[in-house]
């Protein structure tokens, strides 16, 4: 199972930066997306993180080159079915990725791979959405791609030793740290992440402190580079929402219960930084203003 010619459905956040990834590691790249706006800013917006880390000295200036000529866009996603690998990296419903999946399947050549970035459902139920459970399994990065050393393998109960072994050759190349996960709710790192951070969500519901002081807390008391509010805004709340949602129901644990703070940002459409607005406001010029 070689795998050098990759797919990558969604062109967001996430997609971008796993084709940024692939790419920058010698891997030919197709990324589709039903937004055409999105698709046509990906090679913009893979192209300026290159440019950071060029910047930066991490990479030289003709890899940026050299990777930017293996990324390609289509907006058929048929096209990616004759590829070794696809990752799905579309929003965190679970109607939408079995809808993708069902879409690609009948395009897809008997050796091609099926992979999933999902943050938190399960692999085994989004396998059953394909002919080819065996050959399906989570590959989940971490935000953002580029910068985060690990990559959580996730195997669901039908997938192969060898399309295991397979994924796993691939995240070697790709310089990363796998770690691989059981197929429980959220896996590993949002199945700890995810309760603290609805818990210091909580923490500000119930007015045990600010926004200003809970992340100040757990910055200089945990050592945390980020604190939990601030990260939730850079990880979306509708994604922090989607995921202690899919724990609570579950696991049927009522320490999952999502707090309902974050269930009225998310109502309200305060949703982060990609909004301009969570448990902080990003709209102005000067440093983010706590909302509360």
């Amino acid at each position: 199972m070689t795998i050098n010619r990759v797919g990558v459905v969604g062109a967001g956040q996430m997609g971008n930066g796993i084709a940024h990834v692939f790419a920058l590691s010698g891997f030919d790249v197709l990324v589709t997306d039903t937004n055409p706006e999105a698709l046509d800013a990906c090679p913009v917006v893979v192209g300026r993180n290159l440019d950071r880390q060029v910047a930066r000295g991490t990479i030289p200036a003709e890899a940026r080159e050299a990777a930017l000529s293996r990324i390609r866009t289509t907006p058929d996603l048929a096209d990616l079915g004759g590829l070794d690998l696809v990752i799905e990296a579309a929003t965190e419903r679970e109607s939408v990725k079995s809808a993708i999946f069902e879409a690609l399947v009948p395009h897809c050549a008997a050796e091609t791979i099926l992979a999933t970035n999902t943050s938190s459902i399960s692999i085994t139920r989004l396998a059953s959405r394909t002919d080819r459970p065996d050959r399906f399994m989570g590959i989940h990065f971490m935000n953002p791609v580029p910068v985060m050393q690990l990559v959580e393998l996730i195997r669901g109960i039908a997938t192969s030793q060898e399309t295991y072994a397979a994924v796993l050759s691939v995240v070697e190349r790709l310089g990363k740290t796998a770690a691989t996960a059981e197929d429980f709710p959220a896996f590993i790192v949002n199945r700890i992440l995810i309760p603290m951070i609805n818990e210091a969500v909580y923490t500000l519901h119930e007015g045990v402190g600010t926004v200003a002081s809970i992340d100040t807390s757990l910055k200089l008391g945990a050592n945390h580079p980020m604190g939990p509010l601030e990260l939730a805004d850079f990880i979306g709340l509708d994604t922090c929402l989607a995921i202690m949602t899919v724990l609570h129901d579950g696991l049927a644990d009522t320490k999952y219960r999502p707090c309902p703070l974050l269930v009225k940002y998310v109502e309200a459409g305060w949703l982060g930084r990609k909004t301009g607005r969570g448990f902080y406001d990003y709209r102005g010029d000067g440093p983010p203003v706590p909302t509360r």
